[in-house]
């Protein structure tokens, strides 16, 4: 009798990686557990002995072993250190996709083929199809779909992956849960990011930046408040500005429009639909493609498809061409909203994620705007 295949699925605690192992063992597959220890930290926030014991729950209900790794001093040198000088220079990185190439399909990857897996699985919202070159493709759930967050993972680690959540909704995994009497079928989803968990946003970075103190201005120069520092407040932002209207002015909310690190001054301006806070041309760094370059992107008229800003963004249809030096110009059809340094452009052909590429700059409606690049 042929032994079968060995999947290794990252067993998180929560209810999406706990089906994907159900939907797999089901299927006929020797599934093991494996959880990752990404981030340690001893004060309350941290919920890590917490997601330890569910993950135990969870495969002792489904007969299976689990496995247990700690790769957060790799987290801290590959992801974290990054994730800090982004935002010491005024930018707004998304550690989650260095996570996704670093750790969840680089280091958790060897380590899960160290323990005989022929291939990995997690409990991602997205679909792989490896008949030919490796595609990375949008989930049947479109509002859960990772395909944003997923964009600069190598090709080749595509191949060894499978997401068994690519094809049901959240609803459906959550039922699937609970019919099969898993223990943590209701259990909440994780928000924001892992290693901060749901402290304040600002009180965790300032325990690890410099605060450099300056003026909030509107476009006029007007001095409006002051800010704890420019790492600490992103493009679009609407809260936690401390200010309130001029005198005679309107009352619409403020928005950060601007940064200018030149005399650390927070630029805002009110109304959403102020022109500072629409953009139809941006500049990235190099770009990664999951398999090749797009052809077009060299041309004279570039390459056309869309683009993603945020994850849950709707992809904007844009142009997109080389800048030189392996950056980008990117040019959308119809204005785009706070688009923001050190996040990523994810590029779409159809439901196909084809990579991505770090923001650089944007040019506004107005140029009034002197934004950090």
């Amino acid at each position: 009798m042929a032994s079968r295949e060995v999947i290794v699925v990252g067993i998180s605690g929560g209810v999406d990686s706990a089906v994907a192992a159900l939907q797999l063992a089901r299927a006929g597959f020797d599934v093991q557990g494996l959880h990752m220890t990404n981030w340690e930290d001893g004060d309350a926030y941290c919920t890590a002995a917490d997601d330890y014991q569910a993950a135990r729950r969870v495969c002792a209900e489904l007969g299976i072993p689990l496995h247990r790794a700690n790769f957060s001093a790799a987290y801290r040198e590959q992801v974290f250190a990054e994730f800090l000088a982004g935002y010491q220079a005024g930018h707004t990185p998304n550690p989650d996709v260095l996570c996704n190439r670093h750790i969840k399909f680089g280091a958790f990857l060897e380590h899960a083929r160290r323990l005989g897996a022929e291939r990995i699985a997690t409990g991602h919202y997205a679909r792989i199809d490896a008949r030919g070159p490796v595609r990375l493709l949008k989930a049947a759930d479109r509002d859960k779909d990772q395909t944003y967050f997923l964009h600069a993972v190598p090709g080749e680690a595509l191949r060894q992956a499978l997401f068994p959540l690519g094809d049901l909704t959240k609803r459906q995994v959550r039922s699937i849960a609970a019919e099969a009497g898993l223990p943590n079928h209701q259990r909440p989803d994780s928000t924001g990011i892992c290693f901060i968990g749901e402290r304040p946003f600002r009180d965790f970075l300032g325990r690890h930046l410099q605060q450099e103190p300056g003026l909030i201005v509107d476009t006029e120069g007007r001095q409006l408040g002051r800010h704890q520092g420019l790492a600490f407040y992103t493009l679009g932002q609407r809260g936690g500005l401390g200010i309130g209207g001029l005198s005679g002015g309107a009352a619409a909310p403020w928005y950060v429009a601007a940064k200018r690190p030149a005399d650390r001054s927070l630029v805002v301006v009110q109304g959403r639909g102020h022109p500072l806070l629409w953009s139809t041309e941006m500049t990235t760094g190099p770009a990664f493609w999951i398999d090749t370059v797009p052809p077009g992107i060299t041309d004279p008229a570039g390459w056309r498809g869309h683009v993603r800003l945020r994850h849950r963004h709707e992809p904007g249809a844009a142009t997109v061409s080389s800048a030189g030096d392996g950056f980008l110009r990117v040019r959308f059809e119809r204005p785009q909203w706070a688009i923001t340094p050190g996040q990523y452009a994810v590029f779409y052909d159809g439901d196909a994620c084809l990579g991505g590429a770090v923001i650089k700059s944007a040019r506004t409606e107005s140029a009034a705007q002197s934004c950090v690049a």
